[in-house]
């Protein structure tokens, strides 16, 4: 049987997310409307889309986050290889997903104005990347499903073998 996670790693973890959470509360709370501020004078066809995108990408990472802690919560608990991870595994999924669209639809509206090509790339890569992150989260998922279904199997086994001892 696999070693159990450390508790301290989880709780290395968990402070991670809440630094990163209270970073994007910032960034809605001060950043985004500072940038909205700066682009007074720019075509609302342009800051709207840009400023939406941002606040929705940030959106995402929150999302992210809380189905992060909820499965450090599963493996406290010993309660990973569970059917229950699966809804928390697909909603990041999705959401890094989401956060892939929103980083093109950013660059579509960056192409579209007085943007470097160069950062325009950039966020391209960055969108290749993250869904590249979703494809890989939705192969953990397939992975977790084998354990899963393991794990079902085996607790089958040991129950009939307890029924014939």
């Amino acid at each position: 049987m696999p070693a159990p996670v450390p508790r301290s790693l989880v709780v290395i973890l968990r402070t991670m997310l809440v630094l990163a959470a209270t970073g994007s509360l910032v960034v809605l709370a001060v950043i985004l409307p500072l940038l909205w501020i700066d682009l007074e004078g720019v075509s609302m066809a342009y800051a709207i889309p840009l400023i939406a995108s941002l606040a929705l990408g940030v959106a995402c990472l929150q999302v992210v986050g809380v189905c992060i802690w909820r499965l450090l919560t599963l493996v406290l608990r010993g309660r990973i290889f569970s059917r229950s991870a699966f809804r928390y595994v697909d909603v990041i999924t999705g959401a890094v997903a989401a956060g892939g669209v929103l980083l093109v639809v950013i660059g579509v509206v960056l192409s579209e104005g007085t943007a470097a090509p160069g950062l325009v790339l950039l966020i391209g890569g960055a969108a290749l990347l993250a869904f590249a992150a979703a494809l890989t989260v939705n192969v953990a998922r397939r992975l977790l499903a084998q354990a899963v279904e393991r794990d079902t199997q085996a607790r089958r086994l040991e129950d009939e073998l307890s029924d014939v001892i």
